[in-house]
């Protein structure tokens, strides 16, 4: 909104400084500024209501350490998150962005799934929440809209520039419509989906979507699956979350800027660096949300958090097309997810033939396994936060890796 005001006062006026609102640079670093402030500020205020209307966790009962003290403490703590998100975006960012859009329609819609489930649990009295299906459906739901979105909606373009290119030319022109996407760590590194369904000849173009669609349903609802078991232990999810959206900030920002992403051979996505205001003020919810949610935790995200910002990961990975780095960008949220899969596969396999079922981890998802042999949840955070900064760091290198 501010975006517009200001080109208004600009045009009309010629107000000196007004101009730096035309840089995603500037409105990213207010956009993070003024999360980190909501955050921050009216974080403890949130916290204070829903310990005022006992919106507290209850705690299963797993053998854990330390477990039975954070019965009490309240969760749904993920609307921090989201308004912070929300709120500098909706002040800062060009809202006829299509990109923009669709992370604010993400928010929303994770937003709602996350805070029923809570709700359900809270209020219901039903520790399982919402049932398994009804979160898939609403996952797969994003996933057809957001692959719609982006196959078929006519700002969603990459550009074709030829190596060559006259005076004269208006480079818009080479704006395609494309489902190219990143390989990483290869010299010719991008790769079109279309090409899965070459072999039908004549037309295929016509059905790329069939293919493209159900990868965005898959992508989004493992990343957000991912994201939902990572967040066990105080300040986990949050933190390496955050480092996660800032690596995808610097691939939005490059694909975003004509001569970064010419200079580094990167895929340019037109209008797509509008996102990076998004991801500023995403990036600083989460680290005001860590404020209160370190440990010993004043609050818990809850599922209206943790699904909120895997959804948005996925999304963001998608539309700058680098989804194939998620499994080593999301390398933590991946491992969670394999720990859990591989641990009741591994049970029913080994109860199927001996009878009785047996374990590869102590615990599953992962962290509860080093919780079970003895280490501290926060020496575990840190150490998977410096997991997830080396794997960042690894993915952001890989720019120049060919």
């Amino acid at each position: 909104m501010l975006y517009y005001l200001f080109q208004y006062l600009d045009q009309y006026f010629d107000i000196p400084g007004i101009r730096v609102f035309q840089y995603i640079t500037f409105r990213s670093g207010m956009a993070i500024l003024f999360s980190l402030l909501i955050s921050t500020i009216f974080g403890k205020r949130i916290i204070d209501f829903l310990r005022k209307k006992q919106i507290g966790e209850t705690v299963r009962e797993l053998g854990l350490e330390g477990q039975n003290e954070k019965a009490g403490t309240p969760t749904m703590g993920g609307i921090i998150i989201i308004i912070s998100t929300l709120i500098p975006v909706l002040l800062f960012a060009k809202l006829d962005n299509i990109y923009i859009l669709l992370l604010i329609l993400t928010t929303i819609w994770m937003g709602a799934i996350g805070f029923l489930d809570d709700y359900i649990k809270i209020f219901k009295k039903d520790k399982e929440g919402l049932k398994g299906r009804f979160k898939v459906i609403g996952q797969i739901g994003l996933g057809i809209i957001v692959g719609g979105i982006l196959y078929f909606h006519p700002s969603v373009t990459v550009r074709d520039t030829p190596s060559i290119l006259l005076e004269t030319e208006t480079i818009s022109k080479y704006d395609v419509k494309s489902t190219a996407t990143t390989i990483p760590f290869f010299k010719n590194n991008e790769f079109d989906y279309g090409q899965l369904i070459s072999w039908m000849g004549d037309g295929y173009e016509n059905y790329v979507w069939l293919i493209f669609i159900p990868i965005v349903i898959f992508i989004v609802t493992a990343v957000s699956n991912g994201a939902n078991l990572t967040d066990g232990i105080d300040g986990l999810a949050a933190g390496t979350s955050a480092i996660t959206v800032l690596a995808l900030a610097a691939f939005t920002f490059i694909s975003g800027n004509f001569v970064l992403s010419n200079y580094l051979n990167v895929m340019y996505i037109p209008n797509s660096g509008e996102m990076t205001i998004f991801i500023a003020a995403f990036v600083g919810a989460l680290i005001g949300f860590l404020w209160y949610n370190t440990y010993p935790a004043q609050v818990f995200m809850g599922d209206t958090g943790s699904l909120t910002i895997g959804g948005i990961i996925a999304v963001i990975a998608i539309a700058v097309r680098k989804e194939l780095l998620i499994p080593v960008l999301c390398g933590v949220f991946l491992a969670e997810n394999l720990s859990v899969v591989l641990q009741v596969s591994y049970f029913k396999y080994t109860k199927k033939r001996y009878g009785e079922g047996r374990r590869i981890f102590l615990m599953s998802p992962l962290h509860h396994h080093f919780q079970k042999k003895g280490y501290h949840e926060s020496k575990i955070v840190t150490r998977f936060w410096i997991v997830a900064i080396f794997l960042a760091i690894f993915c952001v290198i890989s720019l120049k890796l060919r």
